[in-house]
């Protein structure tokens, strides 16, 4: 039996959107109108529904599930599967790619020819979702606007000025950075960075110019340079907008700012440093996009995927996660955290700064200098019975302590420290004070990690491996991998994102007794080899073997 499928019109009627007067109005309107409007499109320019009201209705006619734009971070490298005329025209935008799946929303998901030219010029399965029409194109707007940074007119706004920059009065510096030029520049600094996915800004003063650097994947790569005479009024900007004092340039100052780019909200840390040529700013961009907290999502080997779940379902005791910064660990904690999180649970974090806003989870940002540090708030968060507390890093032998006094009265303590591998974060806690029984009955397992560029999938190429690069390894087994090359789809460097390598150390019967002993590392991490642990370098030679990176990042990273 075929199911019968209502007209838009009835459905709203149901929903009692509409009145039959409103209905039949929008009708004869139609019939009147010389253009290709749907009914439903009327009824939204008439003002007797809204667009998310169209939009449910859709959704519950046929059958195709709605995506609301404003939740999602698009990701600029998709625009390269949907030319922006194809996208204009069937007001289609590109949202995400899963293998040869390209999810795509349309305001008519029913477009059987839009879907065919998109399918035809991506060689991708198209997987419709709807979307609002006005959505829609403030997405097209943001995704495909030209960020590029013209700096003609501000190199005439500041020509034939001293190259010294470092004696305007407050008031000539104020009124120089509310300037229609020095404006664009540092908001076209910022929109590009965040749109071409970078992490870090640097805007660094050399003696004759100033150089403009974005850290993507990992590396610094330079994007521009502007000149020397520009410098005071762009660091001024900057520090205007983070609430710094801008007269001040002879100490460091830290700060924050908030921001939206096309209705997206976007979190920056502040940091200036005086130097011998003038005042560095780093930008640090703390994205709001929580979708990457998914432990799936992580580049876990199921083997690790398996211990660390594991971990963290214990009831009690200390997790950590060690590495140098950047490499990911807090992204590891919170999609942890995540994975836990539910109402029967108090989950409750002390970090600087709140990088991941995550609903469930009540976060404290900790204010050293308002005495408001990572051992005080950690008692005061102890009287608020939690289940599960994040301590951002384990920073002094106070913080230490009453972390390990939580996790032997009955909590799960997640933290981080700064440690070479997983095994030396026993090490690292005996120094800061901690007697090894102690370290031994709480801490319940280390995670070691690292990230590691990840292949282009459009240009990497496979290789046969030379003697050096097998000895490398440890294997002369391995005689083929894949090696970057480079292509217009990954700017040239031939790589595209990052992927997390592991290790993971997880304190047994037979470690914990070893630690109480006070034996050496090495002790510790042959006995962990034994009992199963994949070193980071092991973890990376799997992820060789699968064709997501290649040897020159691991021996960049690891060594």
């Amino acid at each position: 039996m075929v199911r019968s499928i209502k007209r838009i019109g009835e459905i709203l009627r149901d929903f009692d959107y509409i009145t039959k007067e409103e209905f039949d109005k929008a009708l004869e309107k139609q019939k009147e109108s010389t253009s290709d409007k749907k009914l439903g499109e009327l009824l939204v320019e008439m003002g007797y529904i809204t667009e998310h009201e169209l939009i449910q209705v859709l959704e519950f006619q046929m059958g195709i599930p709605h995506a609301n734009l404003s939740e999602y971070f698009l990701d600029p490298a998709l625009s390269q599967y949907v030319p922006e005329n194809i996208a204009r025209r069937h007001l289609t935008v590109p949202l995400e790619k899963k293998e040869d799946v390209l999810k795509v929303v349309m305001s008519d998901p029913t477009d059987l020819v839009a879907i065919d030219d998109i399918e035809r010029v991506s060689g991708l399965v198209v997987r419709p979702l709807i979307g609002g029409p006005s959505e829609i194109k403030e997405a097209l707007n943001w995704l495909y606007s030209d960020d590029s940074i013209d700096i003609s007119e501000f190199l005439e706004e500041f020509e034939g000025q001293e190259t010294e920059d470092n004696n305007y009065e407050e008031a000539e510096l104020r009124e120089m950075v509310e300037e229609a030029p020095i404006i664009r520049l540092a908001n076209s600094i910022i929109s590009k960075a965040y749109k071409r996915g970078a992490s870090d800004i640097h805007v660094e003063p050399e003696e004759d110019y100033v150089r403009v650097r974005y850290r993507i994947d990992g590396v610094l790569s330079q994007e521009m340079t502007a000149p020397k005479t520009s410098h005071r009024a762009l660091v001024s900007r900057f520090k205007i907008i983070a609430d710094l004092d801008i007269t001040e340039h002879r100490v460091p100052q830290d700060g924050r700012i908030q921001m939206s780019i096309n209705s997206r909200k976007l979190d920056m840390r502040v940091s200036t440093l005086p130097t011998i040529h003038g005042e560095k700013v780093v930008i640090r961009l703390l994205s709001r996009d929580t979708s990457l907290l998914d432990l799936e999502n992580l580049g876990f080997t199921e083997k690790n995927l398996t211990t660390l779940k594991d971990l963290i379902s214990k009831p009690h005791g200390i997790l950590l996660l060690t590495g140098p910064t950047g490499s990911g660990k807090s992204t590891t904690l919170f999609a942890g955290l995540n994975h836990i999180n539910n109402p029967r649970i108090n989950l409750v974090t002390i970090e600087d700064p709140v990088e991941y806003q995550v609903e469930g989870i009540y976060q404290v940002q900790a204010k050293p200098k308002a005495g408001l540090t990572f051992a005080r708030t950690l008692r005061s968060i102890l009287r608020q019975d939690p289940d599960v507390i994040m301590v951002g890093e384990m920073r002094d032998e106070e913080t230490a302590e009453i972390a390990v006094r939580a996790a032997l009265t009955g909590h799960l303590v997640f933290s981080t420290l700064h440690t070479n591998d997983a095994v030396s974060s026993v090490t690292r806690l005996v120094d800061m004070g901690l007697p090894p029984y102690l370290v031994a009955s709480s801490v319940i397992g280390v995670v070691a990690q690292r990230l590691v560029r990840e292949l282009c999938p459009d240009c990497k190429e496979k290789v046969e491996l030379t003697k050096a690069q097998q000895k490398f390894l440890g294997s002369s087994e391995i005689t083929e991998a894949y090696e970057a090359r480079g292509c217009k789809k990954c700017g040239n460097s031939g790589y595209k994102g990052r992927l997390a390598l592991q290790e993971i150390f997880v304190l047994d019967d037979e470690i914990k007794e070893l630690i109480t002993d006070n034996v050496s590392e090495n002790k510790l991490f042959y006995t962990a080899k034994k009992n199963g642990m994949n070193t980071l370098k092991e973890d990376g030679i799997e992820k060789l073997k699968a064709g997501e990176t290649d040897v020159s990042e691991l021996r960049r990273i690891l060594f």
